[in-house]
């Protein structure tokens, strides 16, 4: 059982493949829109599900400026600062909605919030993720056993998928109600 848990971890691990943007990897230097698209494209392209499929476009850039969820670039020039905060939104915009992701955006774009501060919580987010990751890790393949309990992939490898998918909705869907409370209380 051990190495059957290894194995499933592995796979995981395989299937969960997420690119990080790894703090020093972020440039202390202005960029245009141009070079920030690809930067992003190159440092998150594993992340996205096809190849047509792009991390971030011009118009996406515009309409997150347009919001107020990304301070408005300095002479068409964008900073490390607008690549942390695009780095947020890129992860957040999945699972929250354009609101909450302007309400946190909106936290952290203070008058006291310097370069090196917006770094430094960067790093600290950056380093969590590694822990986190396990932790999903984990929990995924917990729910894998659960599944494999109710209906083995031997028996019926479809309706396996299928309830994994469905106790794997039900983890998202109940972590992103408690971001949202969270953002309700807090923010």
């Amino acid at each position: 059982m051990e190495k059957d848990m290894l194995e499933l971890k592995k796979e995981i691990r395989k299937l969960m493949k997420l690119d990080f943007v790894h703090p020093e990897d972020i440039p202390d230097k202005e960029m245009f829109m141009e070079e920030l698209l690809v930067f992003m494209d190159k440092e998150l392209s594993n992340n996205v599900r096809d190849e047509e499929e792009k991390t971030l476009t011009k118009a996406m850039i515009n309409n997150y400026t347009k919001n107020g969820l990304l301070p408005p670039p300095v002479k068409k020039r964008y900073t490390r600062e607008h690549l942390i905060y695009l780095i947020y939104i890129y992860y957040m915009k999945g699972v929250m909605s354009i609101n909450d992701i302007h309400k946190l955006m909106e936290t952290l774009q203070t008058d006291d919030m310097t370069s090196e501060k917006l770094y430094d919580i960067y790093k600290k987010t950056f380093d969590m993720e590694k822990f986190q990751y396990f932790n999903i890790e984990s929990s995924v393949a917990k729910t894998v056993a659960i599944t494999e309990k109710r209906v083995s992939s031997e028996e019926d490898e479809k309706l396996n998928k299928i309830l994994m998918i469905f106790m794997l909705g039900y983890d998202i869907y109940s972590k992103k109600r408690l971001i949202e409370r969270l953002i309700d209380e807090e923010l």
